[in-house]
């Protein structure tokens, strides 16, 4: 068993929404206890099976802690993470479910046809965290067809994610924390991966850390820097039903601050992995 500790250290003055956690063929997220707070409600996302607690904090830093165990064996991805939901996140636009077809098709479909795919997100993007994202105020998922586009994980695994599904593969976007080796069990940051499941072989893409840390061209696996990952979420267009309000986010994957008549605030933080 290991702690995954997500410590928000500035003062809080509204309440927190932050994941519950979620099983993988790797972890089982089974726990979360708060310092500093208290849980005060819990909401679900029934149509992808996900959990939110609703935190009151008591006015200094707020502690999360998530007990993380090993998988049980034969634990899978949840279905939900594969089911294909159609929203502005996720939907790609004609132009690149056209070309995303053709890519597979030409490359002979099957694993064949993922992997260019992949190596088609990989082709469109440079590594970068951009103010402004390439599907901003767009209500689906642009082909970019040329040249490069900043992006981070969230950009280049949104644009893959769509390209794969227009493709008639069935493909999961997941998210949590990466803990770079070199940090010590350390990290400021969430962290997406994209997982396909094609024939029955399940295959995890991380383009992001190839092209960060200069690996070459994208190769299927966890961890392709070394380091570790626990996952807390999947997919894209979340919808959480508190009593008095409903929370609309793309994603719930860190903690959010839940402002009074504001829009829902993210939060600087630092996440840590125990040993194992």
């Amino acid at each position: 068993m290991r702690t995954l500790t997500v410590e928000i250290a500035e003062p809080l003055d509204a309440p927190i929404l932050a994941p519950a956690g979620m099983t993988t063929p790797c972890q089982a997220v089974t726990r979360l206890a708060i310092e500093g707070g208290r849980i005060t409600a819990l909401a679900t996302e029934a149509e992808l099976g996900l959990g939110a607690a609703l935190i009151e904090p008591e006015g200094g830093a707020l502690t999360l802690r998530y007990t993380v165990e090993p998988a049980a064996a034969g634990a899978a991805y949840p279905e939900a993470a594969f089911r294909p939901r159609v929203n502005r996140y996720t939907a790609a636009a004609s132009a690149l479910a056209e070309a995303s077809r053709a890519i597979a098709e030409a490359a002979g479909g099957g694993r064949a046809g993922i992997e260019a795919l992949v190596a088609e997100a990989e082709a469109r993007f440079i590594y970068d965290h951009p103010e402004a994202r390439f599907n901003d105020g767009m209500d689906s998922v642009p082909h970019l067809s040329c040249g490069l586009t900043p992006g981070s994980c969230v950009d280049i695994n949104t644009y893959l994610v769509a390209s794969l599904r227009a493709a008639g593969y069935e493909a999961a976007y997941l998210y949590g924390y990466f803990f770079p080796q070199e940090r010590g069990g350390r990290t400021d940051d969430g962290h997406c991966w994209v997982v396909t499941r094609h024939a029955g072989e399940i295959l995890e893409w991380d383009i992001a850390h190839h092209l960060k840390a200069g690996l070459g061209p994208t190769q299927a696996g966890l961890n392709p820097r070394p380091g570790e990952r626990v996952a807390l979420t999947h997919s894209m267009g979340h919808r959480y039903r508190l009593a008095e309000q409903e929370v609309a986010l793309k994603l719930l994957g860190e903690p959010i601050r839940l402002p009074a008549g504001g829009p829902p605030e993210w939060m600087t933080l630092l996440a840590r992995l125990s040993p194992p």
